[in-house]
């Protein structure tokens, strides 16, 4: 059952609320890193595990959020997870030890993973096709907007009330949108719950999806694209501590940098299409990602980050939005399976990113290290559009 036009507006602004207020917690630690490690006594290479639990957390929650979304309803489903999100947000505010602030992110991952793929497959319930794509881009718009401002309010809150703060005020924002869109979407033909799922259903629809050879080669992309840009967050903060710049407002802005980076790309893809292709956009997004990569390991001052950081978001987005394409076709009969195994494997490669860089910061040097994400980044544009995309 579609609702009606006049409601439209209504539900993408409080489906776009909950994907903003889902992702404002996504980059929100990563600025306060370093007191974080401070306060209890661990290393930054440790306290950037907190970004990897997220994560990881997030991605093996995937399989089973369309189970989950079939059961519950996909909308109870989302404010469930915001209200799990809120809670693990302000209990970390409290903690007094690292592995259990590491157990409330976690708690956080868990809440996070419910919300932005359940989400997308909520719009498609109700939005036309014809009209699908721009609904989605306001959804995708929302959550580079949560990005932007988590990253940048968290620096600046943690100057002001320190890491602690920074978590309880993220905290009470998402519980607040928790709450608004339990009440906005109360009684909506589309809060009904689907059909019961199954473990055959489950099981069939993963038999067909990886029947597809490109399947592989996709999720393979976008966990490299996890590893080695969204990787490297968690360490910003540090990067600048050793260039002599310890405000975590400054922090917070060149992550900044990255989501605003991915607002200009929903800006101009339109126009960048046609122009580049698939290919052109796969290759040039990646070879973007890979050089600002190399000029993150050269230390330029803060100012040239952020600008870096914009460019690095742009580059990144171009080739991840192909591969969100991909995946959204790899398998009509089990579009939704394909999507949430997309973000299982992207979620997948930020787990292990920061764990990877921060082994070959310590072994291997700063530029080293970068300059190798930079290269595998480089040829994994090259492979995936080789391999996946139709030559024009």
């Amino acid at each position: 059952m579609r609702e009606t036009v006049a409601a439209v507006p209504v539900i993408l602004n409080l489906i776009a609320l909950t994907t903003f207020a889902a992702n404002l917690s996504v980059r929100a630690v990563d600025p306060v890193l370093p007191h974080i490690a401070s306060d209890l006594a661990v290393s930054t290479a440790q306290a950037a595990g907190l970004s990897a639990g997220l994560a990881f957390t997030f991605a093996i929650v995937q399989p089973m959020i369309g189970a989950a979304a079939d059961l519950f309803g996909k909308t109870r489903l989302i404010v469930l997870c915001l209200s799990l999100l809120g809670i693990g947000s302000i209990l970390g505010a409290f903690v007094t030890s690292f592995p259990i602030l590491l157990a409330t992110r976690i708690l956080c991952g868990i809440g996070a993973g419910g919300v932005f793929p359940v989400a997308l497959g909520l719009i498609s319930d109700f939005i036309p096709l014809a009209q699908r794509q721009v609904a989605m881009g306001r959804i995708l718009a929302g959550a580079m907007i949560g990005n932007i401002l988590g990253a940048a309010l968290a620096g600046a809150i943690g100057d002001i009330m320190g890491w602690r703060g920074v978590l309880l005020l993220l905290g009470i924002l998402t519980l607040s949108a928790a709450s608004a869109a339990a009440f906005g979407l109360r009684g909506r033909a589309i809060n009904r719950a689907d059909s019961p799922a199954s473990l055959a259903t489950l099981a069939h629809g993963y038999r067909v999806l990886f029947a597809n050879p490109r399947t592989k080669i996709c999720y393979l992309v976008v966990f490299f694209e996890g590893c080695c840009v969204l990787g490297v967050l968690p360490f910003v903060a540090a990067f600048l501590f050793d260039l002599g710049e310890t405000r975590l407002s400054i922090a917070g802005t060149v992550i900044a940098g990255f989501a605003i980076g991915g607002l200009l790309y929903t800006v101009c893809i339109e126009r960048m299409l046609p122009w580049l292709g698939m290919r052109g956009l796969m290759i040039g997004g990646a070879a973007l990602a890979g050089m600002q990569l190399i000029l993150l390991g050269a230390g330029l001052p803060w100012q040239a980050q952020t600008a870096s950081f914009v460019v690095l978001g742009f580059g990144f987005y171009m080739l991840h939005g192909c591969m969100q394409v991909f995946a959204s076709e790899l398998s009509a009969e089990a579009r939704a399976t394909s999507l949430s195994l997309h973000a299982c494997f992207f979620f997948l490669g930020q787990t292990a990113g920061p764990i990877a860089y921060g082994f070959g910061v310590e072994h291997y040097g700063k530029l080293t290290t970068l300059s190798i994400s930079a290269g595998a980044m480089m040829l994994v544009g090259i492979a995936s559009a080789l391999l996946l995309a139709k030559r024009t």
